[in-house]
């Protein structure tokens, strides 16, 4: 067991290391930080939607932005669509789950915000037609998936596709990445 810790461990570093030497992602990090802090200057949001362990992480890094991360500061205007049980139950049973994010986006976001979607796969039915409505609305989409970027990748404006297959590994990837956006949105903001 001790070696199938270890392999587990050198896995998720492996991954990491190749995002350390991958420019591309570095740079698409960058944009993003500028687009998030112009965002919250102009007084927009930061929307993020995710399933299971995803939706978990998108949870965690609106808490990031309306919490604090490292600095005592005011709230930055960040939270997760899904966390209103009520309304997710009733428009999965009412309509089809695949809606319950487009149907918020939609009702709740305005142009120039900024939508963050993550899904392992890329292919996750309702965060695809989240930004599809996103991109109607003028809305900042920001897609966290997997190696291939998946149904995601031409209907995100920001792309940040972690170089793995397996799930975990890519997850926990996005919390790296999501918590290196939100320290340098948060320095550069409260400069």
């Amino acid at each position: 067991m001790k070696t199938q810790i270890q392999q587990i461990i050198q896995d998720s570093i492996a991954v990491k290391q190749e995002i350390l030497g991958n420019e591309d992602i570095q740079a698409t990090i960058q944009e993003i930080v500028q687009v998030m802090v112009t965002a919250f200057k102009n007084g927009n949001r930061v929307w993020f939607c995710g399933n299971g362990g995803s939706a978990a992480d998108a949870q965690h890094l609106a808490a990031e932005f309306s919490g604090r991360f490292y600095k005592d500061r005011k709230a930055l205007p960040a939270e997760a669509l899904h966390c209103n049980p009520s309304y997710v139950t009733a428009v999965a049973n009412d309509y089809n789950y695949d809606v319950i994010y487009a149907r918020l986006v939609d009702g709740y976001c305005s142009p120039k915000d900024v939508l963050v979607g993550i899904s392992t796969s890329g292919n996750s039915p309702n965060i695809v037609k989240a930004f599809e409505v996103a991109r109607e609305k003028g809305i900042i989409t920001i897609g966290m998936t997997g190696a291939t970027g998946g149904v995601m990748k031409p209907i995100s404006d920001y792309l940040l596709n972690i170089p793995s297959t397996t799930t975990p590994r890519i997850q926990e990837s996005h919390i790296l990445l999501g918590h290196i956006i939100c320290e340098l949105v948060e320095a550069i903001y409260f400069n």
